[in-house]
């Protein structure tokens, strides 16, 4: 049976402790609340009175209850009013040195069975327990910001933790309404070391102007569906905060991707922290405030930075897959003639009737009329002979992912297609430039990236290559608007945005696993509850196909030769083995 914690202390009143507090004392739990001073007692005791004030104002508290909540809570500046606590969880600044002073502290002062945890987000558990007589009962209990919200715990044992110690702690945790992992002590644990190397590459993008920050921010959000874009959820962590996270992994793993991109140090330094100090990748109202204000940086129109776009009234389409059919289906909904060209007669009729399908099911949820399916399947024309393309104003490339394919289908439409018509491919992982040489008109050719199923992702990545003409990129934003989706502008560079940043992270999660430091359901568990993913790693991995996946990360690779981009073994002897994910039934997981 697991042992009662009815008086818990909590060192450090900051956003994490404060929340902690909070998530103590709406448990039940008597808390014991200790800051270094009467005025940073006073700002936590602030920070919890205005959060359960906000719950009780959306209907989540009643008044009884937060009066009942915040009776819990003891206020004190003196250590010693934490002799008699059943567990102490630390919350104070990520601070080694700190940290262990104040276990130190704790291991004088509580009792010997009293349970001693640190909530480090990064920093070795077992080093802060080393400063105690009692190391078997240290443990890290790292909860997530909002901690009132947020559903997940890492539960970090060391080699010297106590296996009841970890039972009793992880039974508490779900008694307090969390979902607990149980991991080892490793720098970053499983959701920080999944997250940070992410949010690194991130800032490295916008260090380079690769990509603006509204861009990097949009293609993740709506690419993957993400809660917050990676620079933003920066200045929510705090660049300080990031940059210690991100420091503490680098010495330890020596991963060059971990280091702190230098960007990070400079904003640090210039007092740039994030939403605390009003200021970091983004401008806010106020210090503390999420409400972001225009800069200097802040986009001034919607179109891309120069040119004029040209006029599309006729498109082409060329490919009868998925995410060609998709495409024209967009194009046909929004109002635009549509020219399907397909390889023979057959393909291109079965697309239509893929089309129509689509658009029947749409009838059938009440987001379109009868009459407006018809209309829109009137205005698609499937064809085989690529001269019937002659007149479109652009024309997209949507045929499999082979580049000696693609480059065929450019020079084809190099032949036919009319002086000024823009020539766009597809591709989410082939150099745009190579497609663009196949013609003799390289200025004319951009990407735009379409997300699957196109007629429902808002993402469109516009990739302009060293040869594309600042009138071909703006064409591409401006027909991106007319049909309803979200623009983002990048370079020709493998991945674009979207998969560049997603994939390495794929690949750490891969790697993790093959380590044994956590299992499948670990893993997915903490990026989903701690991040607020919509999918786990391997169940994205899953659903996204093994094979395919191996074949972005060696692009990557190949790319960038960041060793740290370099698929894991074990995916390629997944994939040698046949198993490719959920469309051959078995992958990381076996489906039924």
């Amino acid at each position: 049976m697991a042992r009662e914690f009815s008086v818990v202390g909590v060192v450090g009143l900051g956003t994490m402790g404060s929340g902690i507090a909070e998530v103590l004392a709406r448990s039940g739990v008597t808390v014991v609340a200790v800051e270094v001073d009467d005025h940073a007692a006073a700002r936590g005791r602030g920070h919890i009175e205005h959060s359960t004030a906000r719950a009780a104002a959306k209907g989540k508290l009643d008044e009884a209850a937060r009066t009942e909540l915040l009776a819990r809570i003891r206020y004190t500046t003196t250590m010693a009013d934490l002799a008699d606590a059943d567990l102490v969880i630390e919350a104070v600044p990520e601070n080694l040195e700190l940290k262990a002073e104040i276990f130190r502290r704790l291991d004088e002062i509580t009792r010997p069975e009293t349970v001693l945890a640190s909530n480090t987000s990064s920093l070795s558990v077992t080093e802060i327990g080393v400063h105690t007589r009692r190391p078997g009962k240290v443990v890290g209990m790292h909860f997530f910001n909002p901690a009132p919200v947020l559903k997940l715990i890492e539960v970090v044992r060391t080699v010297v933790t106590e296996p009841d110690v970890v039972t009793d702690v992880v039974e508490f945790g779900k008694a307090l309404g969390k979902t607990p992992v149980v991991i080892g002590d490793r720098a970053g644990f499983i959701a920080n070391a999944l997250l940070f190397g992410y949010l690194n590459h991130a800032v490295r993008m916008y260090e380079q102007r690769y990509a603006t920050r509204e861009d990097l921010d949009a293609a993740m959000r709506l690419g993957c569906g993400y809660p917050m874009g990676p620079l933003a959820l920066l200045d929510l962590i705090g660049l300080d905060t990031a940059y210690e996270i991100l420091d503490t992994m680098y010495r330890q793993s020596r991963d060059k991707l971990h280091a702190p991109a230098p960007l990070l140090k400079q904003m640090i330094t210039a007092g740039l922290l994030g939403r605390k100090s009003g200021r970091g990748f983004y401008s806010y109202d106020a210090p503390d405030s999420p409400t972001v204000v225009a800069d200097a940086e802040t986009p001034l129109r919607s179109a891309t930075d120069s040119g004029e776009a040209r006029e599309v009234s006729k498109v082409g389409v060329v490919g009868t897959g998925t995410m060609a059919t998709g495409i024209v289906e967009v194009f046909a909904k929004r109002g635009y003639d549509v020219v399907l060209r397909a390889r023979t007669g057959e393909k291109g009729e079965a697309a239509l009737a893929r089309v129509r399908g689509s658009l029947d099911r749409s009838v059938a949820k009440g987001r379109m009329t009868g009459a407006d399916a018809e209309a829109a399947l009137a205005r698609i024309r499937a064809v085989v002979d690529f001269a019937d393309l002659a007149d479109a104003d652009l024309i997209v490339e949507a045929v499999a992912e082979e580049l000696p394919v693609k480059q065929a289908v450019f020079a084809a439409l190099d032949k036919v297609a009319k002086p000024g018509a823009v020539l766009a491919t597809t591709t989410s992982s082939l150099p745009v430039i190579e497609c663009a040489a196949a013609t003799s008109r390289q200025g004319d050719v951009v990407g735009m990236h379409f997300f699957n199923p196109a007629p429902v992702m808002r993402l469109v990545e516009v990739v302009s290559t060293i040869a594309t003409a600042p009138d071909v990129a703006a064409t591409a934003h401006a027909v991106c608007e007319a049909i309803g989706k979200h623009p983002v502008h990048c370079g020709d560079r493998a991945g674009f945005i979207v998969n560049a940043l997603l994939f390495p992270y794929l690949g750490d999660a891969v790697k993790m696993l093959e380590a044994h430091y956590a299992d499948a359901d670990d893993i997915d568990t903490a990026m989903k509850v701690g991040c607020g993913l919509p999918m786990g790693p391997f169940e994205l991995l899953d659903v996204v196909g093994l094979d395919v996946s191996l074949a972005i990360q060696r692009t990557l690779f190949n790319e960038f030769r960041e060793a740290g981009f370099a698929p894991a073994p074990l995916l390629e002897h997944l994939v040698t083995a046949g198993r490719l994910g959920r469309k051959t039934g078995k992958g990381f997981r076996d489906y039924t």
